[in-house]
């Protein structure tokens, strides 16, 4: 029997959404994972879906080029395709896309204040280029279109006074990055609360670890 890639895929967002609930970067029902299954299509959580309780049936299989589903009576994609599908139609190396609204992240994006990525090894290479999205509602084709003119630019998006968008080549390595930037966040807050004055890297420093460290490879920009 040939193994089925979407139910690979299915469970992996299944243990996504579980880890995203039990590490405080996703709550209830708000928020939306996605993964792709090929170059024309992604599963999305269903409307509606418990992030810490999804199930075969919680997921939608859509079309990058019309963001619609492509099987009749199946269960309704998230609102929030027109992000995801942007996502996808910009970035083809991109294979999963986590919208979410942690506390500490969110905290931020209700604010203009910029986020570090050169405090520690993790925060170079994950929060390397974050990018703010200016609010519009949720679900709207604005907001769609307001990501898609950001997405190119960055891995992280900021939706003020929304949430945040996280996307990568991979589910885990979108999972590292969102969990490092609620990290990053939450340590801003709390040394602003007690007064500890953090010390950065110097540019040479975080381009040398970039370009030289072989941690990573060094991503490709659309600029």
């Amino acid at each position: 029997m040939k193994p089925n890639p979407e139910r690979k895929l299915w469970e992996q967002l299944r243990d996504t959404g579980m880890y995203m609930l039990d590490n405080g970067l996703a709550w209830g029902n708000a928020g939306n994972i996605s993964a792709r299954v090929d170059e024309d299509r992604y599963l999305i959580t269903a409307s509606g879906t418990d992030m810490g309780e999804l199930a075969e049936g919680d997921f939608a299989l859509c079309s990058v080029a019309s963001g619609k589903a492509v099987r009749d009576g199946g269960p309704k994609p998230s609102k929030e395709v027109p992000m995801h599908q942007a996502v996808y139609e910009l970035r083809p190396e991109i294979n999963a896309v986590l919208h979410a609204s942690p506390f500490y992240s969110t905290m931020i994006a209700c604010t203009g204040e910029p986020i570090p990525a050169d405090w520690f090894v993790e925060a170079m290479y994950y929060l390397e280029r974050i990018e703010r999205v200016p609010y519009f509602h949720p679900g709207s084709r604005e907001l769609g279109e307001a990501v898609r003119a950001k997405a190119g630019a960055a891995n992280i998006l900021l939706l003020e006074n929304h949430g945040v968008l996280v996307y990568d080549t991979s589910l885990r390595e979108a999972r590292m990055a969102l969990h490092t930037l609620e990290t990053v966040c939450r340590m801003m807050a709390a040394a602003r609360s007690s007064g500890v004055e953090m010390r950065s890297l110097s540019r040479p420093t975080v381009d040398g670890f970039l370009n030289e460290s072989g941690y990573r490879p060094r991503r490709k920009w659309s600029e």
